[in-house]
């Protein structure tokens, strides 16, 4: 095991080395130009879309409101919490800079995830429509990429029940114990009771519960997050200082923060960030594709919202408490660090924020992960896999739950990176189709 451990270690320090960094940042950058900034300049038009998305807007499963809330369900959780918490204990307060960077970027990547899923989509025998990087890798490079699709897929299926099942029954098990001194395997029984009735109803009752719980728990910690920051009006002028300042000059060592290089905060600031809004991994285009809607652009703007929102809005809240309270150096990291900011600042209500956020979160996560799951395991063994991979799915919840995870979170990290690969070689093969299909509609809303 310890053997593996090694093995496993090595590779994930070569698949999130600075060569993946740069291309998921490059990958970003070159949509972000040839969609002539777009994204950027669009932004206001994918809220209005969000907000019409409400409503049928075409053929699909569920509406487009609903897609968005099935991927911020699952970007939506840990790593907004842990996640910000360990970029700034590893890289300073600079690496909330390159977080930023990679959502302003990632809007572009998600955009043109999107917009292929929705372009290159497929419906199965129960009238179920199918999407993502497997999908627009297979009709839109042809036969000689498959291989690079049932890839994607396989590393897509395994990674679910790490990153999106087990690593987040963990979270939700060990939140619950500290806080409430709920015992690990009462968490995970009701986890997965609470799990498995919602899919059972696959996709349609999946969006129907993230479009009520993902604005709820956002605006809940959202709003906690403003009063510490409402509280500490004085120390944000000195955060932002802080941000900007170590974004391009080392941190020194001071309280119990170690110090941290130029290259850490680059380097765990975009990692943190690409965990926290899964731009370029491939996952969220599976969700957008059940879309009910026939306007691939237009459901690529309300897809970049959801990067906007996941780490612009929420991951910088996390980052700005942790930096005003002053504790970002305290020697304390991931969801520890973010709890003892709140608690700082609002006693004996702070922590509580945290934690059910935490629980909202993760729970959430669990939901928009096992779509991603479920659409991968169908298209590597068909729609008999579907009702197989629901069971096992709510199954190694509690499992996880009481499991110790340190290799499961080593391996499933791997797994993302391993996912992302085939997906921005896709993403750059066909910007093409991208670019022309944005262009035409653009062009039409003028006309």
């Amino acid at each position: 095991m310890e053997q593996m451990t090694t093995w496993v270690n090595a590779l994930n320090g070569l698949v999130w080395g600075p060569p993946m960094l740069v291309l998921i940042l490059g990958v970003g950058f070159f949509l972000m130009v040839g969609l002539r900034l777009m994204p950027l300049m669009k932004l206001g038009y994918g809220f209005r879309m969000l907000w019409r998305g409400r409503v049928k807007q075409g053929d699909g499963d569920i509406p487009p409101y609903q897609a968005l809330m099935t991927v911020l369900s699952a970007t939506v959780g840990t790593g907004n919490i842990a996640g910000v918490a360990t970029a700034i204990f590893l890289g300073g307060p600079g690496a909330l800079f390159w977080m930023w960077c990679t959502a302003l970027v990632g809007m572009a990547t998600k955009y043109a995830e999107a917009v292929l899923a929705m372009h290159y989509r497929e419906v199965d025998g129960k009238g179920s429509h199918l999407g993502g990087p497997m999908y627009y890798i297979k009709l839109g490079l042809g036969e000689k990429w498959l291989w690079m699709a049932s890839a994607f897929a396989l590393f897509g299926l395994l990674a679910g029940f790490g990153i999106g099942n087990t690593v987040q029954a963990n979270s939700v098990a060990h939140a619950t114990q500290s806080t409430f001194g709920v015992p690990v395997w009462i968490t995970g029984v009701v986890m997965a009771i609470f799990a498995g009735l919602v899919l059972i109803g696959g996709i349609k009752r999946i969006g129907e519960v993230s479009a009520a719980l993902v604005p709820f728990m956002a605006i809940v910690y959202v709003s906690g997050g403003l009063v510490v920051l409402a509280l500490h009006l004085d120390q944000i002028g000195p955060a932002l200082d802080l941000i900007f300042v170590h974004a391009f000059t080392p941190t020194a060592a001071t309280g119990g923060f170690a110090g941290a290089t130029l290259a850490a905060a680059i380097q765990f600031g975009v990692a943190r960030g690409i965990f926290s809004n899964e731009a370029g991994l491939g996952s969220a285009p599976i969700a957008h594709a059940a879309a009910q809607s026939n306007d691939p652009v237009a459901q690529g703007t309300v897809a970049m919202i959801g990067t906007f929102i996941d780490t612009l809005v929420i991951c910088t809240i996390t980052g700005l408490v942790i930096l005003v309270t002053g504790v970002w150096n305290s020697g304390e990291t991931g969801a520890g660090l973010s709890t003892l900011a709140f608690e700082t600042a609002l006693p004996g209500v702070g922590s509580y924020i945290v934690a059910i956020g935490l629980v909202l979160f993760a729970y959430t996560t669990t939901l928009g992960w096992s779509v991603y799951g479920e659409r991968c395991a169908e298209y590597l063994f068909g729609e008999r896999a579907i009702l197989p991979f629901r069971i096992l799915w709510v199954a190694v919840l509690p499992l996880g739950a009481m499991a110790q995870l340190d290799f499961i979170w080593l391996v499933a990290d791997t797994l993302n990176a391993l996912m992302a690969l085939p997906n921005l070689v896709a993403l750059l093969l066909l910007s093409p189709v991208v670019f022309k299909l944005t262009r035409d509609y653009f062009a039409q809303k003028r006309v």
